[in-house]
Order: structure tokens, then C-alpha cells, then sequence
């Protein structure tokens, strides 16, 4: 499992500069997913090459939220099957450690004008 955790850069805009994130890999890997999901406002777990994914971190970085993103592969996602069918499957969106599910469940809060005070409630957005 590899993840990276996004942050504006100096300049401004809707770009993003990204860090490492330390994941322990001691850790099972649904134990380590629930930790993320709490310790993180805005979680998304994808696939490599996952086109969704960049949908959903295109529309989240233009309302100013900038979400952890996690990979997972092959015997981590069977691992965790449980945790990512409650969010849908992958690509799977946690908002404030609740599932929001996949591209559909963001447009439909963005759609609805529920996403940013959403965001706004669990600390995502500044302001």
C-alpha cells in the first residue's frame, strides 16, 4: 500500500505539491486503512491508473480540499474487501471517516451543494 497526501502549493491555484505518507507496514492492511481513514479528513482509496480517482482529486482540489490518496493492490484490497464495499469499491471516498462511496456519491453531494460544508465541517477547507 502506498499513499500520498496533497497539499496547495505556495503559489496558490488548484495544483498540488505531494509528500510521502509513512504507512507501517506491520500494520493488517484493513487495520491500517481504518487508521488512515480516521486520522485523515479526506481519504480516497484507488487503484494504479485509476482515471476516477483523478476525477474525484480534480473536483475536490477546485473547491480547495486536497485529499490523502491510498493505493492499494491485489491482496490489500481482498484484505480489506469489507471496509471498501461499505464506500462501493474502489475508487472509494471517506469524508470524516463516513463512506461517501465512489465518483458517483461526490458529484451527488457536489450536485446537492453538500460537499463544501461538508468539507468545511470536518476541517478540509479553510475558511
Amino acid at each position: 500500500m502506498q499513499g500520498v497526501r496533497c497539499r496547495p502549493l505556495p503559489s496558490g491555484g488548484a495544483a498540488v505539491a505531494a509528500a510521502g505518507l509513512t504507512i507501517d507496514g506491520g500494520e493488517a492492511p484493513e487495520t491500517r486503512m481504518e487508521r488512515l481513514i480516521r486520522e485523515n479528513p479526506v481519504v480516497i482509496f484507488t487503484r494504479r491508473g485509476c482515471c476516477m480517482c483523478h476525477v474525484m482529486k480534480r473536483l475536490l482540489a477546485t473547491v480547495g480540499a486536497h485529499p490523502t490518496v491510498i493505493e492499494v493492490e491485489g491482496a490489500e484490497e481482498e484484505a480489506a474487501a469489507a471496509l471498501l464495499l461499505a464506500a462501493g469499491g474502489i475508487p472509494a471516498l471517506f469524508v470524516g471517516g463516513a463512506p461517501v462511496g465512489g465518483i458517483e456519491g461526490l458529484m451527488g453531494l457536489h450536485l446537492s451543494g453538500r460537499l463544501v460544508p461538508r468539507l468545511r465541517e470536518v476541517g478540509a477547507l479553510c475558511g
